[in-house]
């Protein structure tokens, strides 16, 4: 490079400030932009209602635990309705004792067991209801179990099966496995028709029209379908227990009804009530939102 009397032309020096201005340009471009003045107010109002959910919430659990705790021994023998209290009292001895984790384990297990067969079940069935004579031979099937409380086959297994696992197998399954049937078979009614029709127009297999129209498509659903089946497959679990079983939340519950330790048995309620809370908020309910975390928040 040529230089004139010791220095560098200045069209050359020019010429390099001017190519650095661009990479300034870009880099002030990428920095984060600062909130708007409407978008921090609806960060606030969602603060805001998240902080006045909690405390309802709250507030509900205190009321009802308070005048729990003031019923018993005042307006009720503390025998009959033990307090809050009694029962934290009760429940390290179930502990201690090792009757509340083995408990809590054969009904998870049966739970496991019975309602897996079932939405297993359901699910296929659900899906083959778009044909309309598989949902013609078996929608009397899912009435019946829509319709018929969890008592009447918690019953039925007793009398056929006795304390045989096969006996509770039975009621969870066919209390359970019609609400997976019918939440799928709504999904199947709501598919995009548009899409199935263009992808057999362009000659898209059945299996890959299943695996990626179909099944995304009914993975709301799905998720419906297994919480409230769930629900009441939990519900059905311990009732079966108390009927037909020798162990197990429901066993427990029979057995301090009638030895009339009402301390033991409503501390067995009580653990009942926050494990299927614990199932339904923290395991259940956080898969499905991460799950569909993809979706927009409406606001």
């Amino acid at each position: 490079m040529e230089e004139v009397g010791g220095r560098q032309p200045t069209h050359l020096l020019n010429r390099l400030s001017q190519q650095e201005d661009p990479v300034a340009t870009t880099l002030e471009q990428t920095a984060p932009a600062a909130r708007s003045a409407e978008e921090e107010r609806l960060i606030a109002l969602k603060k805001r209602e998240t902080r006045q959910k909690w405390f309802w919430r709250i507030a509900g659990y205190v009321v009802v635990l308070g005048v729990w705790e003031f019923l018993s021994g005042r307006m009720l023998s503390e025998n009959l309705l033990p307090g809050p209290t009694r029962i934290l009292q009760t429940f390290p001895e179930l502990i201690e004792s090792g009757r509340f984790f083995s408990s809590f384990a054969a009904t998870l297990t049966r739970i496991g067991v019975g309602f897996g067969l079932a939405f297993l079940f359901g699910a296929i069935l659900g899906i083959f209801t778009q044909n309309r004579w598989i949902d013609g031979f078996f929608k009397d099937a899912t009435t019946i179990s829509l319709v018929s409380p969890g008592l009447i086959w918690a019953l039925t297994g007793l009398v056929i099966w006795g304390f045989e696992p096969t006996g509770w197998i039975f009621a969870i399954f066919m209390t359970t496995f019609a609400l997976v049937t019918v939440n799928i078979a709504e999904g199947i009614r709501a598919l995009p028709k548009d899409l199935i029709d263009m992808s057999k127009a362009f000659g898209v297999s059945n299996w890959r029209r299943q695996r990626e129209i179909v099944l995304p498509s009914l993975a709301p659903f799905i998720f419906t379908g297994l919480r409230f089946g769930f629900s009441i497959g939990w519900k059905v679990t311990v009732l079966t227990e108390v009927f037909s079983s020798n162990e197990g939340i429901g066993f427990e519950m029979r057995v301090s009804s009638q030895l009339f330790r009402m301390d033991e048995f409503f501390t067995w309620v009580l653990s009942f009530f926050v494990f299927a809370l614990i199932l339904e908020k923290l395991v259940l309910q956080r898969y499905e939102n991460k799950f569909f975390r993809w979706r927009a928040e409406v606001v």
